[in-house]
Parts: C-alpha cells; sequence; structure tokens
C-alpha cells in the first residue's frame, strides 16, 4: 500500500485554511494543521486586542476546526522569525520614506521559508495555504504561480518572491474556487468559521495607526514634524513626520491649496513631504530592485507583460527589461498612477506570474 504524502496545512483559524485542510483530506493526503505564533506579547488580553490572523481566538478557531476535521493540531512558535524578517523590515522601510508590504514579506520568509523547514524537519512533504491561487508545472519545467478561478479575490500578487523549491513543496488547494464555493464546503461541512469575517488589516497594526506603531517600535529614531512642499521646494506648511504619510495620500494633509493636492514624494534626508496635483503621481517608467523571475530563469530580453504596482491594481501592460543585478525597468504604455516606493511590481505572463521586484 501506498503511504500517504503527509502536508501541513497553516491554519489561520479563517474559513480559506480551514476549508484547505478539508479538501487536502478529501484528496487522501495525510493533513496536519498548524498555526503560526507570531504575536510578540504573552499577555492575553493584549494579543486579543490585536487580534487579525494572529490572536488566541485564531488558535481556538483554528483547533476547534481540526477537531471537527478530526486532523492533528499544533501551534509552532515563529515570534522571531516574524519579529525580524516583517516587523523590523516594516519599521525600516516606513523610516526610509517607503511603503512597505509586510504581507509579501511575510509569505515569503515566514509562511514558506520558516515553515516549510520545520515541517519538512518532522516528516511533511508539502505546506498548504488558504491563499487564492494556483500552482502549475511549466513546460519549460519551472513551478509559478497562477491566477485563481476568482479575480476578485486572487492572492497572486503576494507571492510573486516564492522560490522554486517552497513552489514545488507547496499546495493551494483553494485556488480551484470562489469565495462563495469555499464558505458553502464550509457551511456544508458544519465548521464554526463558515461565516467568519475575512481579516483586512496588517495583523500587528490592525487599528492602522502606523506612525503610533513606529513611535512604539522606534521612538528614538522616527523623524519629526517638517515642511509640506510643492514640486519647486516651496514650502506650503507643516506635516506631522513622514511615518504619516504615503504617495498617492490625499486626505489629511491639513493644506489649502485651491486644488486637489496629494503626496507625490517623501524624503527622509530633508524630512520634507513633496505635495504635487494629480499628473505629479503619474508616470511611464517605474524601476525596480530585488527582482525575482518565477516562471522564467531569468529575462534575457526585453518582454511585454501585464504588471502590478499594488496589491489592488488591475494591472497594465508595459515592456520589462532586465537591467542586471537584480534590478529591471518597466516601461508602461499608458502613465500609471501612485507608484510607491517600497511596494512590489509584479509581472505577469498571461495567467502566470513571471516575477516582480521592490518599486525604487
Amino acid at each position: 500500500m501506498t503511504e500517504k504524502k503527509k502536508v501541513v496545512v497553516g491554519m489561520s483559524g479563517g474559513v480559506d485554511s480551514s476549508v484547505a485542510a478539508y479538501l487536502l483530506k478529501e484528496q487522501g493526503y495525510d493533513v496536519i494543521g498548524v498555526t503560526m505564533q507570531i504575536w510578540q506579547e504573552e499577555d492575553r488580553e493584549a494579543v486579543e486586542a490585536k487580534g487579525g490572523c494572529c490572536g488566541f481566538s485564531a488558535v481556538e478557531d483554528a483547533r476547534r476546526v481540526a477537531e471537527r476535521l478530526d486532523i492533528p493540531y499544533y501551534v509552532m512558535n515563529f515570534k522571531r522569525e516574524f519579529k525580524e524578517k516583517v516587523m523590523d523590515y516594516f519599521v525600516e522601510e516606513y523610516l526610509r520614506g517607503r511603503t512597505p508590504n509586510p504581507c509579501i514579506a511575510c509569505n515569503r520568509y515566514v509562511k514558506w521559508e520558516s515553515l516549510l523547514r520545520r515541517s519538512l524537519e518532522i516528516g511533511a512533504d508539502y505546506i498548504a495555504t488558504g491563499h487564492y491561487a494556483r500552482i502549475d508545472r511549466l513546460p519549460n519545467g519551472r513551478y509559478a504561480v497562477r491566477n485563481s478561478v476568482t479575480a476578485a479575490k486572487d492572492q497572486t500578487y503576494a507571492l510573486y518572491n516564492l522560490t522554486q523549491e517552497q513552489l514545488s513543496r507547496t499546495l493551494m488547494p483553494v485556488g480551484e474556487y470562489t469565495k462563495e464555493q469555499i464558505r458553502k464546503i464550509a457551511e456544508d461541512l458544519g465548521l464554526p468559521v463558515a461565516h467568519k469575517p475575512d481579516s483586512q488589516d496588517i495583523c500587528f497594526v490592525p487599528d492602522g495607526d502606523y506612525a503610533a506603531f513606529l513611535e512604539r517600535e522606534a521612538p528614538e529614531r522616527v523623524p519629526g514634524t517638517g515642511d509640506f512642499v510643492d514640486p519647486s521646494g516651496k514650502v506650503l506648511g507643516r506635516h506631522r513626520g513622514i511615518s504619516h504619510y504615503t504617495v498617492g495620500q490625499r486626505r489629511g494633509l491639513g493644506i489649502a491649496a485651491g486644488h486637489r493636492i496629494f503626496v507625490s514624494r517623501i524624503c527622509p534626508d530633508t524630512n520634507q513631504v513633496v505635495l504635487g496635483r494629480e499628473e505629479d503621481l503619474l508616470t511611464r517608467k517605474v524601476t525596480c530592485h530585488g527582482v525575482s523571475y518565477m516562471s522564467v530563469e531569468r529575462l534575457r530580453e526585453p518582454g511585454r507583460v501585464l504588471a502590478k504596482i499594488r496589491y489592488n491594481h488591475p494591472g497594465a501592460m508595459c515592456t520589462v527589461e532586465d537591467t542586471g543585478d537584480g534590478t529591471a525597468r518597466c516601461l508602461f504604455e499608458e502613465p500609471v498612477r501612485a507608484a510607491a516606493p517600497g511596494q512590489a511590481v509584479v509581472f505577469y505572463d498571461g495567467e502566470y506570474v513571471l516575477g516582480g521586484g521592490i518599486i525604487d
């Protein structure tokens, strides 16, 4: 008799990862449920106040689902990895006047690198998540993330920098379903999380107050007030600190200019925030570093691709060119708005992720 393949499912206590565990068990895998402990506090009330996919209620929900599915369940401690690879990165990027994407860092270095390593150590063949995405092996032998069947929930953007080894060891069964279908499966199974709302916020900043988080984490390094300036350098007023702003922001500026103004650039060296008009946010050229390729080993010549410059961007056609040393240049056919340094630009070749990098 062939031994069942063993898969560790990262269970956040939400409906997607819960149904992923069920689907894999139905497919004949030996399923183990794991919740990653990433919260830094030990006090239960402090952790619950932050909630999200990281609180004690998430553990309790995941444990109840595991009992209902009759699969073993464990909590693994990833506090150190999460602090170093996600929270510290988040702080450093904001202090540099950039707009980080902590979910991408968490996926790459915690949910995959750390969880996969530990899962292999306990004899697992694969890890699995509840992401709305699919993984295929292409004719060239490489693995690539493929769009989910539902554009409304597609999560491929945040997975662009997974390695070939990680992809070869990953299962994503939810990518074949719509959100409505996933909730219906959970409902039919009587899972307690069938109608649990999706988590929307960054788990360690659930109130969305990034500036307050930075002041708690690095109080001696957070820059104070400075000047709002126009593109010519003319002082328009005072800002509250660069960590309160991101490129493209319009609300909360407190400046009366007689026309709509937006944050067009953040300058940590001078502690200035540049305000401009809508047209100042538009660009056809985007450069990026830290480029990671997925569906190809490397880009040998310029190619026409669809590129997304943030998670909820519908994508725009551009020509991407590898410029060496992990960098690339994208020339968009039509101007894109608010390409924020620190965010990812992700390239798609049809339904597949070609690669991506961090916007400069």
